[in-house]
């Protein structure tokens, strides 16, 4: 167990849903809070409820600018975790161009702005830590995911890419994989959700991987070797088994 006592940590999406229930677990870990999202009430709404010391610090990520600007406001921070996330279910045949992009755009390049304009900071100081948080769809890409499998892919792969660079660096970088939670965004699925965990239940788990060593987690455990073991399947299998049925 990591000693957060005093510990200040910026928190990139966490006005409800999985990013509310981790500031919940963190807050109650001792460690300060700057919360962002682009809804400055229901940050607002969730400083109230927390217990530690908390700000709240309104941020578009799809906006160079507005990112700029809260990086300069942030200031000085010991982490930063990026949980911003949106989601629409649609296939291929009823592509929808906005909110593919979208997705795109929060989910992945979202990422890159804030990490981007975070890291000179970080670098000079030589200490920091970056928790991202994947998704077991990034894994290989699903019937019906358009833009969001592949948002989160690219998100995996480059907690991958920063994780070999930065070791040795003085700055820990994690990535978080969970399956299937129920929040608003999940709401959206008609189809059934196998292992479906609740936000504080994901919110823990993604604390308890933050206490350890380890790069990557993905969980729960039985869900998410189902994935891992399809990255193996030849193309042929994987999408006869994967593939809608006509």
């Amino acid at each position: 167990m990591r000693d957060w006592q005093g510990k200040r940590y910026w928190l990139v999406g966490a006005s409800e849903g999985l990013g509310r229930a981790l500031a919940d677990v963190m807050s109650r870990a001792g460690i300060e809070l700057i919360l962002s999202a682009r809804n400055e009430e229901r940050l607002q709404s969730l400083a109230q409820d927390l217990p530690g010391k908390t700000s709240c610090l309104p941020v578009d990520v799809r906006d160079a600018k507005s990112v700029q600007a809260a990086v300069e406001r942030v200031g000085e921070i010991d982490g930063l975790i990026y949980l911003a996330g949106t989601y629409w279910p649609f296939s291929a045949q009823d592509w929808n161009a906005e909110q593919a992009e979208v997705m795109a755009d929060v989910n992945f390049t979202g990422a890159v702005r804030v990490i981007g304009a975070a890291m000179p900071g970080l670098l000079e100081r030589g200490a920091g830590h970056i928790v991202l948080v994947g998704s077991l769809s990034g894994f290989r890409g699903l019937p019906g995911s358009i833009g969001y499998s592949s948002s989160k892919a690219g998100l995996m792969h480059l907690a991958e890419s920063m994780h070999a660079d930065l070791r040795g660096s003085g700055i820990m970088v994690q990535l978080a994989n969970p399956g299937f939670v129920r929040t608003r965004l999940t709401a959206k699925n008609d189809f059934a959700m196998p292992f479906l965990m609740e936000p504080e239940d994901a919110a823990m788990r993604i604390f308890e991987h933050m206490n350890t060593d380890a790069f990557k987690r993905s969980f729960p455990l039985l869900f998410a070797l189902f994935f891992r073991l399809s990255q193996f399947l030849p193309d042929w299998l994987y999408y006869r088994i994967f593939s809608p049925r006509g």
